[in-house]
Formats: structure tokens, sequence, C-alpha cells
């Protein structure tokens, strides 16, 4: 974990999962918290080593690997903990994440890991898009959907904090099919992004870029790519093809292995992520057959 500075207010802890820092005169807030308490452990240690403050936590969406060590910050400083509007649920009920990932279903005991479920925070503030005065720190948050439900980008002092609206190259070629939740969604945010002016952005996975429109380009072309080849996959099967099976071929064709429930249960919600893509674009159609889940190709007239 390297801890980078980007201007005379914002720093990052470069990491696997990256965390955002701005100081502002006697207050420091940071952006997101990493996946559990040893990462916290090495951030405090690294703001104390620069006696720098921390005053302020902004989580800009509920996904485990952002928020996990949030409850040991908030344990040991006190903290004003702002959130997403919606994201707050979850952050606060972190068991509605493997909840809704298994369809509602209570959870087998192996979804609650730290990968799926993060401990229980307090949240003091929950936001929207917009302009936001909070403590004399001054910033412009981003709606970015399409990762996680009600995303927010945090735009201060010239650094856009991307969350997870976008991966570097590096994320997409390893995971082939990225976890979304809507890829419609996704592809708005993205090409959102590519209209934010700012003097450089870190994702939620990567690494900072003062010109970040090319990486933004290579996400819009890898889910392209990904809804080209599913619609493709989807008009070969003239009867039709059930929901799991596509789920199935989907990751085989794109050497996806899923060894375990969990990021099996993960794939399963990207993959339809993107039916729900072709679903909005009219190029695929979906109906019930046998108590299946069934899809098919629009028929032209």
């Amino acid at each position: 974990m390297n801890f980078t500075t980007l201007n005379a207010t914002c720093y990052y802890f470069d990491a696997v999962v990256n965390i955002g820092y701005v100081r502002h005169e006697d207050k420091g807030m940071l952006i997101d918290a990493g996946i559990d308490d040893s990462v916290m452990r090495k951030v405090l240690k690294e703001l104390r080593a620069n006696e720098l403050p921390i005053t302020h936590l902004f989580i800009t969406h509920a996904h485990a690997d952002h928020y996990g060590g949030a409850q040991f910050l908030q344990k040991r400083h006190d903290i004003t903990t702002i959130a997403p509007k919606f994201e707050a649920a979850i952050l606060q009920n972190p068991t509605l994440e493997p909840l809704y990932l298994f369809q509602g279903n209570d959870p087998l005991q192996e979804l609650h890991n730290k990968f799926l479920e993060g401990k229980p925070i307090q949240v003091n503030q929950e936001i929207e898009a917009g302009e936001h005065n909070i403590d004399g720190f001054s910033f412009i948050t981003h709606l970015l959907p399409g990762h996680s439900y009600h995303q927010l980008a945090m735009e201060i002092n010239g650094i856009l904090f991307a969350g997870d609206s976008y991966f570097s190259e590096e994320q997409l070629d390893k995971h082939k099919i990225p976890y979304i939740t809507d890829a419609d969604l996704t592809l708005e945010s993205l090409h959102k992004l590519k209209e934010i002016t700012c003097d450089g952005a870190v994702p939620g996975h990567g690494v900072f870029e003062q010109d970040f429109t090319q990486t933004v380009e290579k996400n819009i072309e890898c889910h392209e790519t990904l809804l080209n080849w599913l619609e493709n996959f989807i008009s070969e099967a003239e009867e039709g093809i059930s929901h799991e099976t596509v789920v199935s071929e989907m990751c085989e064709h794109f050497a996806v292995k899923n060894s375990m429930l969990s990021s099996w249960l993960l794939y399963r919600t990207a993959v339809t992520a993107y039916l729900i893509g072709l679903i909005k674009r009219e190029k695929i159609e979906h109906y019930m057959e046998r108590n299946r889940w069934k899809f098919k190709k629009v028929q032209s007239e």
C-alpha cells in the first residue's frame, strides 16, 4: 500500500482497493475504507506518521471491499460518516448483500464472509448527487449507478474519486465479465464520466490517471463486446434459452471458473446485468416456459 500525493490537499492509498484522503485545515476525510481491519490499521498508521487528521469518512458504495474497515475506524476515532442514500441501508445492515445475491433466500453460512458482508457501521449523513459543503469540505457527488444501485463518485479539489464506476484495464482482463447490476445504467455512467472535467481520477481498482478517458473507453468497449457476444449467442437459439444455461455458457466462453458459490452468485448477477441491457435495447425478449426464465431474439416484423 503506497500513500500517494495528488495535489496540495488530495492523496490516495494505492492498494488492491484504493482509498482516498482529503485534508481541509484540521480535518481529514477518507474516501472508502478497504476490506477489513488490517487495511484500516495500515491507513491509520500512515496518517499518524504524516501527522494527518482523520475526522470524516465517505463511502462511495456499499460493497464490502469498500467499507469493511470502517467499523474499526469508527471504534477508534470520532468520525462523521457520509454515504449515498440507499447504499446507507446496506452499510448499516450488511446482511442485505448476501441476501440479495442469494435471491432473497436466507444466505447459507458460507456466504457470510468478509467479501460479501462487511461489519455494520453507523452512517451520520445520507446524501444524493449534487453540490455539498459538510464541515468545510466542499465537493460534488456524481450519481454513477450500474455497478451498485446508488453509487456516488466524489469530485473534490480537482480530483475525482470514482469508486467502481470504471475499472482499470488490468481488472477488466482479470475478471473477464465485470461485476455490474445493469449494463444499460453502467454504460450511461461511463459516458457521463467522460463529461466530467477534473485534474484526474482515482478508480476503486486501478491507478490515478490525469487523463482517464481512454480507460473509460476501454470499459465501454468491454461491455459492448460482452453485450454483442450475448446477443449473438441468444440469436442462435431459435427455441429460446434458459437463464441458467446463459449464465453457464457465458462463463464457460469467457473462461470464468467458479469453484465457490459466492463467486458464482457474483457472476450470475453480472451475466443477468447484460441480459437486462439487451432487454432494454429491445434486442431480446424474455418469457416463462415450464417454470424456466428464457430468452430469445426479438423477431423483426
